[in-house]
């Protein structure tokens, strides 16, 4: 039986991701290989790098991508932070803070919940009650929760947690490159983000970000790290300054895309990246309540680049999200959990953020509606 070369078909990404790809991003990935230790790519990951630096808006010298995706990212920051024992307190209110708990539940340490109902945000006040019963070594929270289009502010929680001696933990997958990300001025001991989203590259690298404060934290433990592949001690080796010690084969060509997107992003500047995803945010919302239909996650909380949109009562959820697929070419996601068949989470993420795709989607919902 022979077997013929995968053709995908033409989609347009404005799911929860990935998003669509610059083709400058894709023709990065088909440059010839090199070697992981190739000088030229040692020098490409110094720019790397730097780039994400500027991103995160950070000085940690601890800044690099971690070869898998966003998942791999929050392993990374628990696998390497945490002890078996160790006391953590984690915002859930969707589906990513559920599954920081149950990773850091696989590390051994002794988890306290703190949970809102999904589309809202984990408030301050809530953090601060669960720290004056408990003393944790790392507080954790979702900035924003893909799963339901909320975006937690972190400067007042950071506070909270930094004056009871804590670290803080922040998961941007979603937000970064999409909306202010500022890991020094918030105090982010540690962060890790995903490529596919508002960064618009191929998913596969995981952008993370330790500070001082953490770094220390890790030298400090009294045992190993649990994962041989993200201790962050052997990973400084390759990704750390001066000679390059071999770890693992880097996703070469994921590097090459990363530069690109990284390059795309600061060549607009963040500022107007930004503004490009609040904008595009503001004309679909506009848009949906002229169609009768609303954002469900909490109101001056909704995240610009991901919209938790309310099925209209009578509409079959799953039938309209097909007819936009086969029909539209447009790909939009599901709800999940307790939202599973009660909205659906259009994305307005990098590449994909345009008053074009805008216009297309609600087209096609006002002819399927």
């Amino acid at each position: 039986m022979s077997h013929q070369p995968f053709s995908p078909p033409q989609r347009t990404l404005m799911g929860p991701g990935p998003s669509d790809v610059p083709p400058s991003v894709l023709a990065a990935m088909s440059q010839p290989l090199i070697g992981h230790l190739d000088p030229s790519f040692v020098g490409m990951m110094e720019e790397i790098k730097a780039m994400l630096r500027e991103v995160f808006i950070t000085k940690n010298e601890m800044t690099f991508p971690v070869s898998g995706t966003g998942s791999a990212g929050m392993e990374f920051c628990f696998v390497n932070l945490i002890e078996p024992g160790d006391e953590v307190v984690i915002g859930i209110n969707g589906v990513f803070g559920t599954r920081m708990a149950d990773v850091a539940e696989r590390c051994g340490a002794k988890v306290t919940k703190v949970e809102a109902e999904w589309g809202r945000i984990i408030e301050p006040e809530q953090i601060a009650a669960a720290l004056e019963k408990s003393d944790p070594k790392l507080v954790a929270i979702v900035h924003a929760e893909t799963s339901t289009g909320a975006l937690t502010p972190v400067e007042e929680i950071s506070g909270i947690v930094h004056d009871a001696g804590a670290l803080l933990l922040l998961d941007a997958v979603t937000s970064l490159g999409g909306c202010p990300v500022r890991i020094d001025e918030w105090a982010v001991d540690a962060v890790y983000s995903g490529t596919q989203k508002c960064l618009s590259c191929p998913p596969g690298l995981s952008p993370v970000s330790l500070s001082d404060r953490a770094m220390e934290t890790i030298k400090s433990r009294g045992s190993s790290v649990q994962s041989w592949y993200l201790d962050v001690n052997l990973l400084a080796n390759y990704w750390g300054e001066g000679a390059r010690v071999y770890h693992h084969t880097a996703p070469i060509t994921m590097n090459y895309a990363l530069h690109e997107a990284l390059r795309l992003t600061l060549e607009e500047g963040l500022e107007n990246r930004w503004a490009r995803h609040e904008a595009n945010h503001l004309r679909l919302r506009t848009g949906l309540a002229e169609l009768g239909l609303d954002i469900a996650s909490q109101e001056g909380h909704q995240l610009w680049q991901l919209n938790a949109v309310s099925v209209p009562e009578g509409a079959d959820e799953a039938a309209i999200r097909t007819a936009l697929l086969n029909e539209y070419q447009i790909e939009v996601g599901p709800g999940l959990g307790p939202l599973q068949g009660k909205v659906w989470r259009i994305g307005l993420m990098g590449h994909s953020s345009s008053e074009e795709n805008v216009d297309r989607i609600l087209a096609a919902l006002k002819a399927l509606l």
